[in-house]
């Protein structure tokens, strides 16, 4: 595949404020930066809009950005959903690509984003310390989900108050309604941006691997049950204490060992399935789920011959596994299915607990959702009567989230590790030798993707 990265230029780059016709500098790193996702317009200048959310969901008759005069400005989000939106379809028109598709619509010309403070992963001083790292984007225009984003702005949320002083609004105010999921109000703001970006764009290639395990039956080795996990991370970045190699134990050579195992001890066990099984390793992930993007665009198989991915992402073996959270529980049978199996194991199963986080959007699964297949993610949780196993795992996002401390010198629950691996491994029998293919639920609004695959 091919891709080219983009990296700003920050000595060149610049972010203000404009507030009654007078410049105020804006601290790259400090106060907000770039997003080099987008290909920055080398100059812009602009009134903002904060739109609240920044959501429109036509499923609910939901619309932030309805009434808001957007044309040729730059609107102003806070991460997150109502709670009336359930989490599924709040993640996925809270995607980059659903998102600015509904903003370009209404005339807007770029973003800014304020994390949620109630729900960021990572502190602010890790967000912004790898600032500056590249990003990238498919080569190919048809994979372009930014076109006509001319600004792309993250903002600290502790500064985001310059950015409503004089609009008779407080972030403060935003900020507690939003860790609620409640509504927002939507106003002009009493500031303009004006921004300086310089990028440096860099052509490169990378490849996703792809093996696959032919299924018995006559007619149904046709059709495959897909293992995905992607085997990148960030790589090298800024130092923190000291250390620049970010190295991705958990996030994702966790589930790249998995997928890797299961394959070589379903291949080594001599077992025949119905179903052909396909293992997917995918490239570029942390930069946008790239390389399932591109596979789920241009398969190596026939793409109406996968009938389920299930995908691995960063699953936490770092408390006994009592606890599956699946994401995508209710979609589809194969939630049903997931189900049966880790509860046949004595394992409890939820659906995905923090729905302002929008992880069922965040992985590789996604792409195949958006191209009809039901799939899902699993991760193994804290006890939710345990406040000490929730504090480790905030600490975890807090402290090794693409850190370079997600390495092997930390806590890892051997046991659950192979727990997991046993659930993964006979969820993906169980859907080989199901006569039947895993259905979307009628109500399930990504059952639309399957019945009309062009949305895409």
């Amino acid at each position: 595949m091919k891709f080219q990265s983009r990296q700003i230029v920050e000595k060149d780059s610049s972010l203000a404020l404009i507030r009654n016709g007078k410049l105020e500098p804006l601290t790259l790193g400090e106060d907000a930066f770039f997003s080099s996702r987008a290909d920055l317009a080398p100059e812009v200048q602009a009134p903002l809009v904060f739109v609240g959310y920044g959501l429109t969901v036509p499923e609910q008759n939901y619309d932030d950005l309805a009434d808001l005069d957007l044309n040729g400005k730059v609107a102003v989000s806070i991460g997150g959903s109502p709670s009336e939106i359930p989490g599924p379809l709040a993640a996925h028109h809270s995607s980059a690509s659903e998102r600015w598709k509904a903003l370009r619509k209404s005339g807007a010309i770029g973003v800014i984003g304020i994390p949620n403070p109630a729900s960021m992963d990572i502190p602010w001083s890790r967000m912004s310390v790898n600032r500056t790292h590249p990003s990238m984007t498919l080569a190919d225009p048809q994979f372009d989900d930014t076109a006509g984003q001319k600004l792309a702005v993250v903002f600290n949320p502790t500064k985001a108050e310059q950015l409503f002083a004089g609009s008779g609004h407080t972030f403060d105010e935003i900020a507690a309604l939003a860790k609620d999921r409640k509504p927002l109000p939507r106003f002009p703001l009493a500031v303009s941006i004006k921004s300086t970006a310089k990028l440096d764009k860099q052509d490169l290639e990378s490849a996703n691997v792809v093996a696959k395990l032919l299924g018995s039956d006559p007619e149904m080795r046709n059709e495959y049950v897909v293992l995905s996990a992607h085997i990148d991370h960030i790589g090298i970045g800024e130092p923190i204490k000291g250390d620049r190699i970010y190295n991705g134990a958990m996030d994702n050579a966790s589930g790249s060992a998995v997928l890797l195992d299961v394959a070589a001890s379903l291949k080594a066990s001599g077992e025949h399935f119905k179903r052909s099984l396909l293992f997917v390793f995918v490239t570029g992930e942390e930069k946008g789920l790239l390389g399932s993007r591109y596979f789920t665009a241009y398969p190596t198989v026939d793409p109406k011959s996968m009938v389920a991915d299930i995908n691995i992402d960063m699953f936490l073996p770092i408390v006994p596994m009592k606890v599956l959270t699946v994401w995508g529980l209710d979609e589809s049978d194969l939630g049903a299915e997931a189900r049966q199996v880790a509860e046949a194991r004595g394992i409890v199963v939820q659906s995905d607990p923090e729905p302002q986080r929008n992880v069922f959007i965040r992985s590789d699964q996604y792409n195949f959702i958006r191209h009809g297949i039901p799939a899902l993610a699993m991760g193994i949780a804290p006890d939710p009567d345990s406040p000490a196993q929730k504090q480790l795992f905030r600490n975890w996002l807090t402290e090794r989230y693409h850190a370079p401390s997600d390495d092997l010198d930390q806590p890892i629950d051997l046991p659950a590790a192979a727990h997991y691996e046993e659930v993964i491994r006979a969820l993906m029998i169980a859907v080989a030798d199901n006569s039947q293919r895993p259905q979307w639920k009628a109500n399930s609004f990504f059952r639309g993707y399957a019945e009309n695959p062009s949305r895409y």
